[in-house]
């Protein structure tokens, strides 16, 4: 029986990542939206998100069901609350991406309102965060699990820098104010996509460790 519970314990751990990883897939085609002024590119992030949401109900599913046959404790139980907390998470970094590639598809009908460099580093840093995030969870680190939240703090940094450029933009010109309600949006939804990532990994010191973080 211990067997069977590592194997899928495994399997749903793997299926976790794999939905990390489509997130992960999903940011730099909305980033392309964005910076290149592509709408084309909304179809592609939402076919990716439904991919998504089809796996939170397929391992949410799965754990219930690892749960009722094996009756976890310990470790495991910790892995399975884990992933069960962090569904919901990496689904809303998904609804987000799309959110961003939708508000850029809006954008694109228009010249856009300055180069938007704020929000491309957002949107590199929350690559990387993602990218470490999918690391920490494969190699069961705290360590990166910790570096991953040191990132976020940049990414809070600069969405503050970019809110206030776009009030000076719609202060010093009102014809920009929808525009720049737009891109308000777009930073919105990046940095609520760095807090889920950061809710992920703050997670993890206590399935490694089993001792909460005080």
């Amino acid at each position: 029986m211990r067997e069977v519970l590592e194997n899928d314990l495994q399997a749903v751990l793997k299926d976790t990542i794999e939905m990390l990883s489509i997130v992960e897939k999903m940011l730099p085609i909305s980033g392309e939206a964005l910076v290149n002024n592509n709408g084309g590119r909304l179809s592609e992030v939402q076919a990716l998100d439904r991919h998504v949401d089809e796996h939170e109900h397929r391992i949410e599913a799965e754990c219930l069901r690892i749960i009722a046959l094996h009756q976890p404790v310990a470790r495991d139980l910790r892995l399975l609350g884990l992933i069960l907390k962090s569904l919901t998470d990496i689904e809303r970094m998904g609804d987000y991406a799309v959110h961003v590639a939708e508000d850029s598809a809006e954008l694109s009908h228009d010249a856009p309102l300055g180069r938007y460099g704020n929000l491309r580093r957002m949107l590199e840093r929350l690559q990387e965060m993602t990218a470490s995030l999918r690391h920490a969870l494969e190699e069961r680190s705290v360590e990166a699990a910790e570096i991953t939240l040191k990132m976020d703090d940049e990414v809070d940094d600069l969405y503050e820098q970019t809110q206030r450029e776009l009030v000076t933009y719609m202060l010093e010109d009102p014809r920009t104010i929808s525009k720049g309600l737009t891109v308000m949006r777009i930073g919105r939804s990046l940095e609520r996509i760095g807090d889920h990532i950061e809710n992920v990994a703050e997670r993890m010191h206590y399935w490694i460790t089993g001792q909460r973080e005080s």
